[in-house]
């Protein structure tokens, strides 16, 4: 089965695969100095605590060697800086695809650069026809980024109740076609 790059150089900053447990303390120090940022947005944040994140490293070591998901650090300098996945989507030839920054690290494009090294190394997969980036109607930073990068809105669904504390209740659903083949 083939399988994104490990490590994706991306200029100033690198996206590298999760090292499992020896990432336990960088990746907890991410998150809790991140929560007040995430939290209206992000509903695992309610859940967070030590054994989530151990739990969340284990995991992510599992579903890539499965081939079911991709997540990778988002790394500055060496420092965590954010994270970015790509996991399977409800159809088989789609993926769906996630991130999220320190507060720091926000508004320097780096969350729209780490997802498109993400596509690029997606469709550079022979099964992946599409890829698809949800995000909740009332996070318009979110949405900037599926927009900046080509993907086209497809469609909107009502959430019962909403996913996130501040979110509206509508998923905002984009997706990115296979690029065909020119003749």
């Amino acid at each position: 089965m083939e399988r994104p790059s490990q490590i994706i150089e991306c200029g100033d900053f690198v996206l590298r695969r999760w090292r499992g447990q020896s990432d336990f303390a960088p990746a907890f120090k991410l998150i809790e100095e991140s929560l007040d940022h995430l939290r209206p947005w992000m509903p695992w944040v309610a859940r967070h605590s030590e054994k989530s994140t151990r739990d969340f490293l284990a995991k992510s070591e599992w579903k890539w060697a499965t081939g079911d998901a991709y997540n990778y650090a988002i790394t500055k300098d060496g420092t965590l800086i954010g994270m970015c996945q790509t996991y399977r989507g409800a159809e088989p030839p789609g993926w769906r695809m996630g991130y999220w920054l320190h507060p720091a690290a926000t508004g320097q494009g780096i969350a729209t650069r780490a997802t498109a090294a993400m596509v690029t190394e997606m469709f550079a997969l022979p099964d992946v026809e599409y890829l698809e980036i949800t995000h909740d109607l009332a996070n318009s930073s979110s949405g900037a980024i599926p927009r900046r990068l080509g993907f086209t809105e497809v469609r909107r669904e009502q959430v019962t109740p909403p996913a996130a504390p501040s979110g509206s209740g509508i998923e905002v659903v984009w997706r990115l076609n296979r690029p065909t083949a020119a003749c």
